[in-house]
C-alpha cells in the first residue's frame, strides 16, 4: 500500500540509522523499546521487543527492569500495557524468521 514507505524504512531507518557505528543493536533496541512503550505506540513494540531478544543482546530481565524503570516516568498503566506485550512475546520460542540484524 506505501511502497516508499517500505523502502525509506528498510534503507534509511533500518539501513542507515540502526547501522550507525555510535551505538551497538542492543543500545538502540533498548532506546527503540523505552520509546515505544512510553509513547504507547504497542503496535511496533512487540517487534522491537522480539528484535531486542532474539537478534540484538538484550535478556528478558534488561526489557524487565527497563520497562519497570519507565513505569515511574511514562506512567504506570503505559507500563503495564508494556509488560503484559512483553510478557507474550518472551514465552514465545525464537523462531526462524528472526533476522541477525535490525
Amino acid at each position: 500500500m506505501a511502497p516508499k514507505l517500505v523502502e525509506l524504512t528498510d534503507d534509511v531507518l533500518f539501513g542507515e540509522v540502526w547501522e550507525r557505528a555510535e551505538l551497538s543493536p542492543r543500545d538502540r533496541s533498548l532506546v527503540t523499546v523505552t520509546a515505544l512503550a512510553a509513547l504507547y505506540r504497542t503496535e511496533q513494540l512487540g517487534f522491537h521487543l522480539k528484535l531486542a531478544l532474539d537478534n540484538n543482546g538484550l535478556t528478558k530481565e534488561e526489557l524487565g527492569e527497563a520497562l519497570t524503570h519507565l513505569a515511574f516516568y511514562a506512567g504506570w498503566p503505559t507500563a503495564m500495557t508494556a509488560v503484559t506485550q512483553f510478557k507474550s512475546i518472551a514465552e514465545e520460542p525464537a523462531g526462524p524468521e528472526s533476522t541477525t540484524t535490525a
